[in-house]
């Protein structure tokens, strides 16, 4: 059985794949979730529906990001940065999000260290944040709000 932390790479790892092939992904995505050892039948139909419909809602995500940090538009960010944050975003704005707030916003952290650059970590931290307190939450545990983004030194800010 898969952790709440697994389902969340696999489906960054999907959202990612339907990011750089568009909506015609979906038959490639659901192969490879088939092939993922490990995975239940209803883990992997979970898992593709929180993809699908993270990348559904990819344009309310990327509307809030430009809002929040004007200088990283969804299209100046690395991709597996804007698959984490659009996950991350999805799920904290769905019903029930919130409540889980500091786990989606650590698991994006750590999805970040683990498969993008030395200071993406902080800036998505830092964006998610913002996010986080615009939903209602109050402060994360790691707060770096003023974070530099990634391949931007803080002297750059």
């Amino acid at each position: 059985m898969a952790s709440n932390r697994d389902k969340r790479r696999y489906a960054f790892q999907a959202l990612y794949q339907f990011d750089a092939h568009g909506p015609t992904a979906g038959e490639q995505v659901s192969a490879w979730l088939g092939e993922t050892a490990g995975l239940t039948p209803e883990e992997r139909t979970e898992i593709y529906k929180l993809a699908v419909d993270a990348f559904a809602a990819r344009d309310k995500a990327d509307h809030e990001f430009r809002e929040l940090a004007p200088t990283w538009p969804a299209h100046r960010q690395p991709a597996v940065d804007r698959a984490i944050l659009r996950l991350a975003h999805f799920e904290l704005a769905r019903p029930g999000g919130m409540e889980k707030g500091r786990l989606i916003i650590n698991d994006a952290i750590e999805l970040t260290k683990e498969y993008s650059t030395d200071r993406s970590p902080s800036f998505v931290n830092g964006l998610l944040d913002k996010v986080y307190k615009r939903l209602g939450g109050g402060a994360t545990a790691t707060t770096a709000i003023d974070a530099p983004a990634p391949g931007e030194t803080p002297a750059a800010k």
